[in-house]
């Protein structure tokens, strides 16, 4: 039986090479954000885009909530997987990334798919609650401030329907969630998250070594 395989950047570079279906479109975004030293680190990879795309196609996705939209890559990418009359609705507080992100949904013909909400995000999540009620989406994809995660899972473990999916990113967080001198308040969010879904019997969970940890999770019916 094999082992988990460490993944260096020329057998990244080959599952790249061998599935991604790449564009210009994504391209330029990634080489845009990639200008922004300081903010590169969260911009999401193009392999895992690819996998919430796929997520979204597959489980038939209509309504997906997004709760990070940084500059818009994966949005853009959920998008696009959306079945007729789908959407996304995303949300943020940063003006500045999500002017990015609009220009590059325009560009690649998605813009009317996607409802961008600037403001807090635990805010806009309990104002789409009272809009549209618990259950009114399919599919999550949580990628914002570390510090309020369970907050957000909670908030949109209630939106999302029973039988519907979540996402959540960087729940290996660098790999720091077992350096036990890592106790800054974001690596200590991560690992109480990741202890509530390990013991969480409203869900099924599969936490994957991708990216900086995937961690996907089904919401019993």
């Amino acid at each position: 039986m094999a082992g988990q395989l460490a993944v260096d950047e020329t057998l990244l570079d080959y599952v790249r090479q061998m599935s991604l279906r790449d564009d210009d479109v994504l391209r330029e975004l990634r080489a845009e954000t990639a200008g922004m030293p300081m903010l590169q680190a969260m911009l999401v990879l193009p392999e895992e885009a690819q996998l919430l795309a796929l997520l979204v196609q597959v489980t038939g996705a209509r309504r997906v909530l997004e709760v990070g939209t940084f500059t818009g890559y994966s949005s853009l990418c959920m998008a696009r997987a959306l079945p007729p009359g789908g959407k996304v609705v995303t949300c943020d507080i940063s003006e500045r990334w999500t002017a990015v992100a609009r220009r590059y949904w325009e560009r690649a013909g998605v813009g009317e798919l996607i409802d961008l909400r600037l403001g807090d995000a635990a805010r806009t999540l309990d104002d789409l609650r009272a809009q549209h009620g618990p259950g009114s989406f399919d599919l999550a994809f949580l990628d914002a401030d570390k510090a309020n995660y369970v907050r957000y899972y909670e908030q949109a473990l209630t939106l999302v329907r029973p039988g519907g999916l979540l996402a959540l990113d960087n729940t290996l967080f660098f790999g720091k969630v077992v350096d036990p001198a890592a106790q800054d308040p974001d690596t200590l969010a991560i690992r109480e998250l990741n202890a509530l879904l390990r013991d969480d019997e409203r869900v099924d969970i599969s936490m994957l070594a991708v990216a900086d940890g995937l961690t996907l999770v089904h919401k019993k019916p």
